[in-house]
């Protein structure tokens, strides 16, 4: 572990406030305060600004929120602006549909190092648990074992082990690329590893395999991957899937890459492009003793 790096957690969102709340909401519940927030919109509507307004006022950590147009599907682009407005030396990048646990925030910490990033998990919840959690009827942050295991045994949870126990850091450098657990919805990742191959790829269109590209040119600019399971699982909240109509070229591009040992993002953190909106902004956390 590298001591005590400065921590963002870049939220991308879309017109979702009701899960965007719950997500955030999360981390204000964690046992480690010592991070900023970065809500990362892909131009959501005026729900979502109020929804952030609203936790903005009771929030124990800074939020900002970073806005852009929308003119169709742009994660890459929204996780660039919200990269670029950090003030972090690590970066973690979250979906706003993903619920941390509480202590999301103290296990990427501890498993934070130099030439490394950090390939999160996901919890996949059911349509009857996500609505239950919305709802504000079933609380992530506090369910005990009787309540994990119903979660399971109702298939409401599509893991158990990972919601009994943590395990240390211990074997999870990866010395290979591969496509298993590579999550673009829970990774950390040193900003300065992200600047050297200019952060994610905005060339790449529609959904899909944006996140294993960047992987990918981590990998070839000798940054090593470690899995982060049973230490940094998120609740991942049910929704129905997005369009894939890119997702097969996005993949032969990623392998490509591969092949080619590319490192650099064609578009990307250093390309000039128009301003993203900064919609709320908070002090300068950093400042603070």
């Amino acid at each position: 572990m590298t001591p005590n790096p400065r921590l963002s957690v870049v939220i991308s969102t879309y017109n979702w406030p009701e899960a965007l709340q719950a997500v955030i909401e999360g981390f204000f519940r964690q046992t480690d305060l010592n991070f900023e927030i970065i809500v990362a919109d892909d131009g959501s509507g005026q729900a979502t600004r109020e929804c952030v307004e609203r936790l903005r006022e009771r929030s124990p950590v800074p939020i900002m929120h970073v806005w852009q147009p929308d003119l169709g599907y742009r994660l890459s682009m929204s996780r660039n602006r919200g990269i670029r407005a950090s003030s972090g030396d690590y970066v973690l990048v979250l979906d706003g549909d993903c619920i941390p646990r509480r202590n999301y925030i103290e296990q990427h910490r501890k498993l934070a190092r130099a030439g490394f990033m950090v390939t999160g998990s996901r919890i996949l919840l059911n349509a009857a648990a996500s609505q239950r959690v919305l709802a504000g009827r079933l609380d992530l942050q506090s369910i005990g074992l009787t309540d994990k295991l119903r979660l399971r045994l109702r298939g409401e949870a599509n893991k158990l082990p990972q919601l009994l126990w943590t395990l240390p850091d211990i074997g999870r450098e990866k010395s290979r690329f591969s496509w298993r657990r590579i999550k673009g919805c829970n990774m950390g990742i040193w900003r300065a590893d992200l600047e050297r191959i200019n952060g994610f790829d905005e060339s790449f269109q529609g959904w899909g395999h944006e996140d294993a590209d960047l992987v990918v040119r981590l990998f070839h600019a000798g940054v090593m991957r470690k899995d982060g399971a049973f230490a940094t699982e998120v609740f991942h909240l049910w929704h129905r899937e997005a369009k894939r109509d890119h997702a097969s070229s996005n993949r032969r591009m990623v392998l490509e890459r591969r092949v080619n040992k590319t490192t650099q993002a064609v578009k990307g953190l250093r390309e000039q492009q128009e301003e993203a909106v900064v919609v709320q902004e908070t002090d300068d956390y950093w400042s603070s003793p």
